[in-house]
């Protein structure tokens, strides 16, 4: 990485604030009048913000690879876009933006013109705008700067704590009552008014408002009756353990995945070098948690369009397989300074993170997954009792939270002996030289290399 955390977080806070004065101007042009479009009180966009530290952390090797560094940035603001709505959808239960009436949109979150445009502006961040903020943050002097990160951090919380409480009894308001729409945005932030007090909550209250047109009283109830007709079905399938695409089914498709993908490269290691050797990526349980996350992810993501063409299915695996798998190889290699897999010495490699084999693997596995997989996964997983489902869901849920902080835990302590020679002063530090040594390490992850 190019960048340090502090340079990181003062690029989060001048890209929210950049994204906020681009986004209020446009809206200006295409309204004739004001129009504060950032979803807090200050002029910050977050979205923007992480879409900044997404590029900085994934795109500056690619800066001399100009096609690769412009798609990188596609997906990523694509995927920032993506789940920023999805999110922002489950907590206040309608949408913030909507693509869906325009053409090439995916879930009414993602608009494929804006995220070209995305593309082209990681061109610019990473070859001309990240270079020259690095050398503006450097004139500020250290001590001062960390002052001024806390105090723009720390108003940042409050404003964001203020704006959600806001939101959230608006919604709690019109939701739970039948009286007169009016009367319910005017008294919608009752519950904010006792905790935040009543000039806060009417402050809050005319942001929502003068921001968010959209949020009128006839499209509030829209999405009322849309969430009720939701629940409605929910209920008439209450009686089928992880019914549907919801968090249980995700859950499981999750530890199959990872449990079936360890075995499967396990399998394909030995066929093709001749070597039986560990390929989980969890100090317990032959797990592979990229490919886990994987099936989860695209049967998240493509689960409404499981029916379309193999043709179709392929290229969307090809290109979000390989997009993942990037990002996993340069997130491991930030966290644990570890690379545990290299393709350097395969044509039409990226960096050694991706080659274009193996990315149409993952178009295959796509296919392979939806089309035949996934169906007998899903009844499998049905036809689990519920009572006996929900309770064994989330012991596994912790047992592998639990592996997985362990894991990360155990390669931290690996990477940090190789780089320095003192023992480790800790208890955790001991008990991780102790059962975690080099050669329980090395035999579990044999392909890790340390890097600088």
């Amino acid at each position: 990485m190019d960048y340090t955390a502090y340079q990181l977080l003062w690029f989060f806070l001048i890209y929210s604030l950049a994204g906020w004065v681009i986004g209020t101007a446009g809206a200006a042009v295409r309204e004739k009048k004001f129009v504060d479009v950032g979803f807090l009180y200050g002029p910050m966009c977050p979205a923007y913000g992480f879409g900044a530290l997404a590029f900085a952390l994934f795109l500056p090797e690619l800066k001399n690879r100009i096609f690769f560094l412009f798609l990188g940035g596609v997906i990523l603001s694509a995927a920032v876009s993506f789940f920023t709505g999805f999110v922002l959808e489950r907590i206040f239960h309608r949408k913030w933006w909507d693509y869906s009436r325009r053409k090439l949109q995916f879930e009414g979150y993602v608009s494929l013109p804006y995220s070209v445009v995305w593309g082209l502006a990681a061109i610019l961040c990473i070859w001309f705008v990240n270079p020259f903020l690095s050398r503006l943050i450097a004139l500020i002097p250290k001590h001062l700067g960390n002052i001024l990160l806390a105090v723009f951090y720390g108003i940042l919380a409050v404003d964001l704590f203020g704006s959600i409480i806001g939101i959230l009894s608006l919604h709690f308001r019109i939701k739970n009552t039948r009286l007169d729409l009016v009367e319910e945005v005017s008294e919608g932030l009752q519950k904010a008014a006792d905790q935040l007090g009543a000039g806060v909550a009417g402050w809050v209250q005319k942001r929502v408002s003068r921001a968010y047109p959209h949020l009128a009283a006839k499209e509030l109830v829209k999405a009322q009756l849309e969430a009720q007709r939701k629940r409605d079905l929910a209920r008439e399938k209450a009686g089928i353990f992880a019914a549907g695409c919801g968090f249980y089914k995700l859950f499981w498709l999750f530890f199959l995945g990872s449990l079936v993908g360890d075995i499967t490269e396990t399998i394909f290691c030995l066929a093709t070098t001749g070597v039986l050797m560990s390929r989980s990526s969890l100090v317990y349980g032959p797990f592979s948690i990229v490919w886990g996350f994987g099936c989860a992810l695209l049967t998240a993501l493509l689960y409404k369009y499981k029916d379309r063409s193999d043709h179709f299915i392929f290229i969307t695996g090809t290109v979000l397989g390989g997009a993942y798998e990037y990002m996993c190889s340069v997130a491991t290699e930030l966290a644990f300074g570890t690379v545990f897999w290299d393709y350097s010495a395969i044509p039409f490699n990226l960096g050694g993170r991706i080659n274009l084999l193996y990315c149409f693997f993952w178009g295959i596995a796509a296919v392979v997954w939806l089309k035949f997989l996934y169906p007998i996964f899903s009844k499998w997983i049905e036809r689990i009792p519920k009572k006996a489902g929900v309770p064994l869901t989330w012991v596994l849920v912790v047992f592998m939270v639990l592996n997985m902080a362990l894991s990360a835990l155990a390669l931290a302590r690996y990477t940090e002996r190789h780089t320095a020679s003192d023992p480790s002063s800790t208890a955790i530090g001991r008990f991780l030289d102790d059962h975690f040594d080099d050669a329980r390490m090395e035999r579990i992850y044999p392909n890790a290399i340390l890097v600088e």
